[in-house]
């Protein structure tokens, strides 16, 4: 976690409204996305660490700043479009109480549109050190559904957009060898929103008024009497809503090798480190119950809190290999650590001691809501090809196999997500009169099979039992579309 000042964080948040247009869309490899730049979206990224063709290489390895010349700039935009629905068929719900879920709907079309700007930015010092600058939205997330949501008591909105300013440095040794070191300095932005069903926190409140551990101690007839009032209120407070928001500016580095095997092959390496955002900003319940406040009317509830949310580490290696000047080969390999994310919880950030903390009673060190995640290690891996067909164009082709890092026993309705194969298609044109490259691709995603969500609620202290009756299982149709153009040159 890396504190800033004020000022800096107004200063990258100007910075990010202009470089990233719209959140991200959903399920772009967990919340890491694919689509940095046109010319290796062309070959689906395939052997990009090992096959420096411009500026982009600040983002992909930039050890590669040593092939290019003079100074380089690429700059373009993707547009990412995810459909992303639940089959009203496959529905099931239930309530707090573990009643037939009041609310049926699908929730629509959960993925807006998103366009994903980027700049990147390559300078030669002299023979041996290079310089560079990339602008670019690593992770992204974003997801909406309506209102009439059968799961809507466990989420409704999730959004996740960070912008990275990424300086580099390159070395080389003149004989084959470099090496490059870049920073990501990320600005991340988050919202957590879900309407609340206020039948379990008052069914909780009063048993434990009771004196009781559970609703199942008390006789039948304070049971009904319990079970009657919680009722009521969830009648008279149908929308009592949740909404958690914050931000933050987190650090990594990336290393990245490149050697020349020979004229025709070469191999590249990067790595890059693993960090965690602290998303500070404010939990607010709206529309609650102040009959459970011993108030009357519905309230408003807030209180300071923070979000950590874990970046995973990865490794990829490239190569790109020429068979001959007219037809290249490509290959890759990116391992994830995705297992670091294992909850998405909320926490006071005013010691337990705000409104809302007061009304959840959490235990101490214990976080105020709690999402299980236990995500999973991931391996993606690329092949694709470039086709020279003269000196002004060249075609591209490429093939991904994306591993979902989201465990398939803890699928949740923010983020349902499968395997996917990535297939994408890409044209170069040179205007050998005055050095601008123009780069353009498009992709699909081919989802393995349909998301199975099983959604329910779970505890910190037993993140693998359920904590309520609440649930929510359902089976999404997933499909997506993407395209993206750049523009590159040297001076």
């Amino acid at each position: 976690m890396h504190k800033n000042t004020n000022t800096l964080v107004k200063a990258i948040r100007l910075a990010s409204l202009a470089v990233v247009a719209a959140p991200v869309s959903v399920m772009a490899g967990g919340f890491a996305l694919n689509e940095q730049s046109a010319s290796a979206m062309g070959t689906a990224n395939a052997g990009a660490a090992a096959n420096p063709e411009n500026a982009t290489t600040v983002f992909f390895n930039p050890a590669g700043m040593s092939q290019l010349s003079g100074t380089n700039i690429s700059f373009g935009a993707a547009v990412l479009d995810i459909d992303a629905k639940a089959k009203s068929s496959t529905i099931e719900s239930t309530d707090a109480l573990g009643q037939p879920g009041a609310y049926t709907g699908n929730g629509g079309d959960i993925a807006d549109p998103a366009v994903l700007p980027n700049f990147y930015l390559a300078h030669e010092i002299n023979d041996s050190i290079d310089v560079g600058l990339g602008i670019h939205a690593p992770f992204g997330l974003a997801a909406d559904y309506e209102n009439d949501f059968a799961g809507r008591y466990l989420a409704d909105k999730t959004e996740l957009t960070v912008i990275s300013f990424s300086p580099s440095i390159a070395i080389n040794n003149g004989q084959g060898l470099s090496m490059g070191i870049g920073i990501n300095i990320m600005y991340g932005e988050g919202r957590l929103t879900r309407f609340q069903d206020v039948r379990g926190a008052v069914v909780q409140s009063q048993v434990r008024d009771a004196g009781a551990s559970s609703l199942d101690q008390l006789p039948p007839a304070a049971q009904q009497q319990i079970v009657d009032g919680a009722n009521g209120l969830a009648q008279l407070y149908p929308d009592t809503y949740s909404d958690v928001e914050g931000d933050d500016i987190a650090v990594n580095f990336r290393v990245g090798f490149l050697y020349e095997l020979s004229e025709s092959t070469q191999i590249g390496l990067t790595a890059q480190t693993g960090t965690e955002f602290e998303l500070d900003g404010e939990l607010e319940i709206s529309q609650f119950p102040g009959e459970a406040l011993g108030l009357s009317g519905p309230q408003t509830l807030s209180e300071k809190a923070e979000v950590p949310l874990a970046i995973p580490e990865s490794l990829t290696v490239g190569v790109r290999h020429k068979l001959n000047p007219e037809f290249t080969l490509l290959a890759g390999a990116t391992y994830s650590r995705w297992s670091r994310f294992e909850e998405l919880d909320v926490y006071s950030a005013e010691g337990g001691a705000g409104q809302i903390s007061q009304v959840i009673q959490p235990a101490p060190g214990d976080p105020i809501t709690h999402v299980t995640e236990k995500w999973n290690n991931t391996w993606q891996f690329n092949l694709g090809g470039i086709w020279q067909a003269n000196e002004s164009w060249a075609f591209k082709a490429g093939y991904a196999f994306d591993e979902s890092p989201v465990n398939e026993k803890f699928v949740t309705a923010r983020i349902p997500s499968e395997d996917r194969h990535w297939l994408t298609l890409g044209t170069q044109w040179k205007d050998r009169q005055s050095g601008w490259t123009v780069d353009a691709a498009i992709g699909t995603l081919i989802f393995a099979d349909d998301a199975k969500v099983n959604d329910r609620e779970y505890s910190h202290q037993q993140p693998t039992v359920p904590s309520s009756n609440a649930s929510y299982d359902a089976e999404y149709e997933l499909s997506a579309w993407s395209a993206a153009i750049e523009f590159s040159k040297a001076f």
